[in-house]
C-alpha cells in the first residue's frame, strides 16, 4: 500500500510557511510549474488530427501525445483561448496548435502542416453546423422562418415551464431547509417507534402461541379487524350448522321408549330406594358404635399395663351391616 504520510521537519511551523511546499520553496504541481512565472503551464497534449512538421516534414499522426506548453492568448467573449507549443519527437523543431473557439476546433498556428480531412456536410446532401459568417443570409428564407418560429415554439411551450417548474421545486426545498429536516426527521423518529412496538407486540404473540419467527402478522387496522370478523361470524356459523346437522342425526338413530315402561321402572326402583336408605341408616349407627367403643379402649391403654387392645371381627361386621 502507498503511504501518505509526510515527515515535517523540526524548525516547520504551519503558522509561517503554510505548507510543506513553501517551506521546501516548491510549487505543488512540482516540475510542471517550472515556467508559470511566464503565464505557461506543462500539461500533456494529444493531437486532435494528423500533421507533418514543418521543419523534418514527417507525418505524426492523430493520438500523438506530447508535454506540451499550454499558455493563454485571447478570449473568445467569454471563452479563454489556449495555445499548445510541442517539441516534435522526430527532431528539435516546435510547433504550435491554438483553440478555436468560434468554429469550436484546433487550428495549427506555427511549425506543422495539418493534414485535410475535413467533411462539408453541404457536399454530401446535408446542412453546415456552424454558421461562422454574420454577414451571410439564409439561403431560404422561409425555411429559416419555420425554424426560427418552431424553435420559439418549443421554447415557450417546453423549455419555459420546464424551466419554472424547476426553480419552484428549487425554491421549495430550499427555502428553509433546517425545519424540512427537522420535520422529516420527527416523522421518521415516530414511525419507527410505532414499528419497534408493533415488532414487540408480534414477538410477544410469537412467543406465547409458539408461533415460527418467520411468520409475517397483519398490522392491526380497521381493514384487518373487519376481515378477522367477518372470518369469525362464518366459522361460528359454519360450526352451528354441523352441530344442529349432528343432533338430529343422533336424534333420527335413538329409539323413543314409551311411557308405561317408563312408569313401571320407576315403580320397582322405589322400594329398593326404601331400603337402600334404612340400610345405610344402620351401617352409620353401628359405625359410630365400633368408633366409640375403640376410643374407650385406647383411653384405657393409656394407663401402665398398656395391655393389647380387643381385636375387632371385621367380617361379622361386614355380616351385619349385609343383614341390617
Amino acid at each position: 500500500m502507498q503511504g501518505f504520510n509526510k515527515y515535517y521537519p523540526p524548525d516547520f511551523d504551519p503558522q509561517k510557511h503554510g505548507s510543506l511546499n513553501s517551506y521546501r520553496g516548491k510549487h505543488a504541481l512540482g516540475d510542471r510549474a517550472r515556467k508559470l512565472d511566464q503565464g505557461i503551464l506543462i500539461v500533456r497534449f494529444e493531437l486532435p488530427f494528423n500533421i507533418w512538421c514543418g521543419t523534418c516534414n514527417n507525418h505524426i499522426g492523430m493520438g500523438v501525445r506530447y508535454n506540451a506548453e499550454k499558455k493563454k492568448i485571447g478570449n473568445y467573449y467569454s471563452t479563454p483561448i489556449y495555445s499548445f507549443r510541442c517539441k516534435c519527437h522526430l527532431c528539435d523543431g516546435w510547433f504550435e496548435i491554438q483553440t478555436d473557439p468560434k468554429n469550436t476546433r484546433y487550428v495549427v498556428v506555427s511549425g506543422a502542416r495539418q493534414k485535410d480531412e475535413e467533411w462539408d456536410p453541404a457536399e454530401n446532401g446535408g446542412f453546415a453546423v456552424h454558421e461562422t459568417d454574420p454577414n451571410q443570409g439564409p439561403v431560404d428564407p422561409l425555411a429559416a422562418l419555420e425554424k426560427s418560429t418552431e424553435a420559439q415554439n418549443y421554447m415557450n411551450n417546453v423549455q419555459i415551464p420546464r424551466i419554472e417548474a424547476l426553480q419552484n421545486l428549487s425554491d421549495h426545498y430550499s427555502s428553509d431547509p433546517y425545519s424540512h429536516s427537522l420535520r422529516v426527521r420527527k416523522r421518521f423518529r415516530e414511525q419507527k417507534k410505532v414499528d419497534k412496538a408493533r415488532e414487540e407486540a408480534d414477538e410477544q404473540i410469537k412467543s406465547t402461541y409458539g408461533l415460527p419467527e418467520t411468520l409475517a402478522l397483519t398490522a392491526e387496522d380497521e381493514e384487518s379487524k373487519a376481515k378477522a370478523k367477518e372470518e369469525w361470524e362464518r366459522a361460528r356459523q359454519s360450526l352451528e350448522e354441523r352441530e344442529s346437522a349432528k343432533r338430529r342425526r343422533i336424534g333420527a338413530e335413538v329409539p323413543i321408549i314409551p311411557r308405561t315402561s317408563s312408569s313401571r321402572l320407576s315403580a320397582r326402583a322405589a322400594p329398593a330406594k326404601a331400603s337402600g336408605s334404612s340400610g345405610g341408616d344402620a351401617v352409620s349407627a353401628l359405625r359410630a358404635k365400633i368408633l366409640g367403643n375403640t376410643a374407650r379402649q385406647s383411653s384405657s391403654l393409656a394407663g401402665p399395663g398398656r395391655a393389647k387392645p380387643p381385636d375387632i371381627n371385621l367380617k361379622g361386621l361386614r355380616g351385619l351391616v349385609k343383614k341390617a
